[in-house]
């Protein structure tokens, strides 16, 4: 038995597709309806006008019958009962004043016939019966165009030569079918008021939309935006109602944490100031009474790291500065507590930020610099592409590039190298808040030579 041959999956094909679609389609949702609002008019446009072209051929084609029958029956009537020497004035006034003219059909005479289309196939079909069989039509005789309409001046049977036939030539335009210009554009005026109301009306729709999106992504930001407006249609009112409880829910559980934790703050900061005073007045150890200082300074350290995580930096006003002048302070602090940083601060231009979320964000970062990387450490801040690069880069062991992600998220810790010391595991986590708040965000890379660059980008 052969072996099967294998088929093509359909889910790649699928993928395929849907890669296609993407990428051709727009990407906002307000053009996305509109194309289709327009493509539906467009369509609807189309098929309005094929139905009508198709429901008055057939009366436009009999009516130009008529029109041609009446027409070469009165020149008939007038050839016939016309006095012969007043004959050739009588065709001369038809010229001049209907624009017909008359000729003798030639045995030689090599006619252009009508187009092979449905109206002009009634039409002769329809003309036939009241011209009669002979009747010949055509759109142009010996190259010279019109509408030509073959007649006899005798009902009866023609001369074997057809010298009782005769060519009745007509304006062209009366056989060509004319759309008039003036329906045309009222066509097209309709159909454009059609596409504005209609972009109006998707406009309408998308706004409230946009709106709740923009409040998603300040609450995803950590931010609290305002309760968007409760109206529209039903469907958009229940979404914006369901926004404003999720904000208002966020924040009323954002206060109660924030007060819960601030309550153990008070509680266990109070009995580790009493253990910290009988440590200092009742242990005369010096070497343990210099670790039991360092192991409660540590408790408190770790309370107050888990505040400025519960906290928030959201009620922060936002204050236009120089990143610069922020971190200067904060590297002359350090300073005047002995531990020297190297600095590389280049001129930077104004931004809205933060102040305290910020120099918290940079401190936690300079802390983990001084406290896995040794004392080797420099603060470094640029301009880039409108916007402010601030760095903390250290000589430490660094971190693997499949941990970098991990160790933004709350309470983890690096189980290598850079973990030889004792936290919380907020530190990192912090920072990538406050750089999202202000619409950046953290970078940690490995640095040329050994060590790690904490990047903090934020935008202008």
């Amino acid at each position: 038995m052969s072996a099967p041959v294998p088929l093509p999956q359909a889910s790649s094909a699928t993928s395929l597709w849907q890669r296609l679609t993407s990428r051709m389609l727009p990407k906002t949702l307000l053009v996305r309806a509109f194309l289709l609002v327009a493509v539906l008019l467009l369509v609807s446009v189309a098929t309005w006008i094929t139905l009508f072209r198709f429901a008055e051929r057939e009366p436009r084609a009999r009516q130009l019958a008529q029109l041609s029958a009446s027409v070469v029956n009165l020149t008939r009537a007038a050839l016939v009962n016309a006095d012969p020497v007043r004959r050739q004035d009588l065709l001369r006034e038809l010229s001049v004043r209907e624009g017909l003219r008359l000729y003798p059909v030639e045995p030689d005479d090599v006619l252009e016939p009508l187009p092979e289309r449905d109206f002009f196939t009634i039409f002769q079909r329809e003309a036939r019966v009241q011209l009669g069989p002979h009747a010949r039509f055509g759109l142009a005789v010996n190259g010279q165009p019109g509408f030509w309409i073959s007649f006899r001046i005798d009902d009866g049977d023609a001369g074997a030569d057809g010298s009782d036939d005769y060519w009745l030539v007509l304006p062209r335009e009366r056989a060509e079918r004319n759309m008039t210009w003036q329906w045309l554009g009222w066509g097209a005026v309709a159909l454009v008021l059609a596409l504005a109301a209609a972009w109006l009306l998707v406009s309408r729709i998308n706004r409230p939309l946009k709106a709740m999106a923009k409040a998603a992504r300040a609450v995803g930001r950590g931010e609290r935006p305002p309760p968007l407006d409760e109206n529209g249609a039903e469907e958009v009112r229940l979404l914006a109602r369901a926004m404003n409880q999720m904000n208002a829910d966020l924040e009323r559980l954002e206060a109660e944490r924030a007060q819960v934790l601030a309550g153990i703050s008070h509680d266990l900061r109070t009995p580790l100031a009493r253990l910290r005073l009988a440590v200092e007045m009742g242990v005369e150890d010096d070497g343990l009474q210099q670790g039991m200082s360092e192991d409660i300074g540590q408790m408190d350290g770790i309370i107050g790291q888990f505040l400025d995580y519960a906290r928030g930096e959201e009620q922060e006003a936002q204050e236009r500065l120089d990143a610069g002048e922020l971190l200067r302070s904060v590297a002359g602090r350090y300073a005047a507590r002995g531990q020297v940083l190297a600095v590389d601060i280049e001129p930077l231009p104004a931004l809205p930020l933060r102040p305290r979320a910020l120099e918290r964000a940079v401190i936690n970062l300079i802390d983990n610099a001084l406290k896995y990387g040794g004392s080797e450490v420099t603060l470094g801040a640029r301009a880039e592409a409108g916007g402010v690069v601030l760095e903390v880069r250290d000589r430490g062991p660094g971190i693997p590039a499949a941990e970098v992600e991990r160790l933004k998220r709350p309470f983890t810790r690096l189980e290598l190298a850079r973990s030889d010391t004792t936290g919380t595991g907020l530190g990192l986590a912090i920072v990538e808040r406050i750089a999202r708040l202000h619409g950046g965000r953290l970078e940690l890379l490995p640095r040329e030579g050994g060590g790690l660059i904490a990047r903090v980008t934020l935008p202008g």
